[in-house]
C-alpha cells in the first residue's frame, strides 16, 4: 500500500497564529485513538468525534487512523504496521494520541506527539470484582511510557496529572459537550417521547451495567437502601442511542454515578447543561463541577445508605438545578482554541527551552 504524505510547504495556519492571516496551507494532524465510531456502533464516543470535527471547522486539516486493541498485543501490533503502510508519519505537522494506549500504535517518530489521557488508560481497567486486573496495570505503566515519550501530554482532568511522571508538561482541557443537544426541556414531555410514568421516581445510571469501572452492582444497593418511603426505578443507557441520552436525562429525577474512578465523566457535564440533579462518588472532576451547584450532592461515602440518604430528598420533591452555568465553559468555541495552544506549544518544543507562558510543567 503506498504511503500518504500530507505534509506541504507554507506558511504557519491562521489558528494557531492569533488570528492573523498567513500565506500557506492548512496545519497536518493526524489523530490516532482506538475509541471510534464502527458499523456496529456508529455513535460510540461522540464527544471525540465532536472534537475532531470542531478542529475541522477551526481549519485544521485533521485525518484519522482508528483501530480496536481490545487488550491484545497483536492487534496493537498490526495496527502499527497498518498505520505505517497507510501514512508518511513526518508528512504531518503533529500526531495526537487519543487514549494513553494510543500513542503505542505511533512508535519512533520526528513528528510531535501530543497524548490525551482520558482517565482508565492512567488508573488502570478494573475487573469484574472490583479491583485492578493485571492488563490494567500493564496499561498503566504503558501509559506512563508513552507521557515520557511525548512532546506533550493534555488531560481531561486535573487529578490524572498524579499519575504522571516527574516534570511531565501537560495542559488541562476537558472534552467539550453539545450544549444545543443537551439542553433542558420539560420532564413530563421527555417521559412521554420515551412512554415513561409519569408521576414514578426515576433515577439514571448513565452508562452500561456491564462496565465494572462503573459499578452497577453499588448503585442497586443505594436503590435498595432507599426503602418503601422513597420507592423509585433505576434506569440504565445500555444500548441507547447518543441522540436519545438528552431524553432520558430531562425524563429523569436525579442521575446516580458510583463510579470505581473517573477522568472527566462526560455524563455528568451533560446532565448539568439539562439541568438534572446529580448524586455522586468524588471521582475524576465530578467535585469541580457539581460543588457549586444548589441540588447536587457529592457523596464521599461508598456506604450505599449514605447514598441513598443523598439521593431521597431529590426524589421525594423532585426539582431542576442551574446547571448550565457549570458546564458553560465546555462549549466547543471555547475548549478548540485551547487545543489550538496545546499545538502551538507543541511545535515550539521542537526548539529546546520553547514553552509557551501557558504550559503548566509538573514539578
Amino acid at each position: 500500500m503506498k504511503k500518504v504524505s500530507t505534509r506541504q510547504q507554507g506558511g504557519v495556519p491562521s489558528p494557531l497564529n492569533s488570528g492573523k492571516t498567513t500565506p500557506g496551507p492548512p496545519l497536518k494532524v493526524l489523530v490516532v485513538t482506538s475509541e471510534w465510531p464502527t458499523p456496529e456502533n456508529p455513535t460510540f464516543v461522540p464527544f471525540l468525534v465532536e472534537q475532531v470535527a470542531a478542529l475541522r471547522e477551526a481549519g485544521i486539516a485533521v485525518e484519522v487512523f482508528p483501530f480496536r486493541g481490545a487488550n491484545n498485543p497483536a492487534n496493537y501490533n498490526r495496527a502499527r504496521r497498518q498505520l505505517r503502510q497507510r501514512w508518511d508519519l513526518e508528512s504531518f505537522d503533529l500526531i495526537h494520541a487519543q487514549f494513553g494506549q494510543s500513542g503505542l500504535v505511533v512508535g519512533k517518530t520526528e513528528t510531535p506527539l501530543v497524548v490525551t489521557f482520558h482517565g482508565s488508560d492512567l488508573h488502570g481497567i478494573v475487573g469484574e470484582g472490583g479491583g485492578y486486573t493485571l492488563k490494567g496495570r500493564l496499561l498503566r505503566t504503558a501509559s506512563r511510557r508513552v507521557a515520557r515519550r511525548a512532546t506533550r501530554v493534555i488531560l481531561v482532568s486535573w487529578h490524572l496529572s498524579a499519575f504522571l511522571p516527574m516534570h511531565t508538561p501537560f495542559d488541562v482541557i476537558p472534552c467539550g459537550i453539545d450544549l444545543e443537544k443537551f439542553r433542558p426541556m420539560a420532564r413530563g414531555e421527555a417521559r412521554s417521547e420515551l412512554g415513561l410514568p409519569q408521576e414514578d421516581p426515576l433515577v439514571l445510571f448513565a452508562s452500561s451495567p456491564r462496565n465494572p469501572v462503573k459499578r452497577f452492582g453499588l448503585a442497586q444497593k443505594v436503590m435498595e437502601s432507599l426503602g418503601e418511603e422513597s420507592p423509585a426505578q433505576l434506569l440504565t443507557l445500555e444500548g441507547i442511542p447518543h441522540e436519545r441520552v438528552p431524553l432520558y436525562m430531562n425524563a429523569c429525577d436525579a442521575l446516580l454515578m458510583t463510579s470505581r474512578h473517573e477522568g472527566s465523566p462526560m455524563v455528568i457535564k451533560e446532565a448539568l447543561a439539562c439541568n438534572l440533579p446529580v448524586v455522586s462518588l468524588a471521582v475524576g472532576d465530578v467535585a469541580d463541577r457539581i460543588s457549586a451547584v444548589e441540588g447536587c450532592v457529592l457523596c464521599r461515602s461508598e456506604v450505599p445508605g449514605d447514598l441513598a440518604t443523598a439521593l431521597s430528598p431529590l426524589l421525594q420533591e423532585p426539582r431542576r438545578v442551574s446547571g448550565r452555568s457549570a458546564v458553560a465553559d465546555l462549549d466547543h468555541s471555547i475548549l478548540t482554541p485551547k487545543i489550538l495552544s496545546s499545538y502551538r506549544t507543541t511545535l515550539a518544543l521542537r526548539n529546546p527551552g520553547a514553552l509557551s507562558a501557558n504550559s503548566e510543567p509538573r514539578s
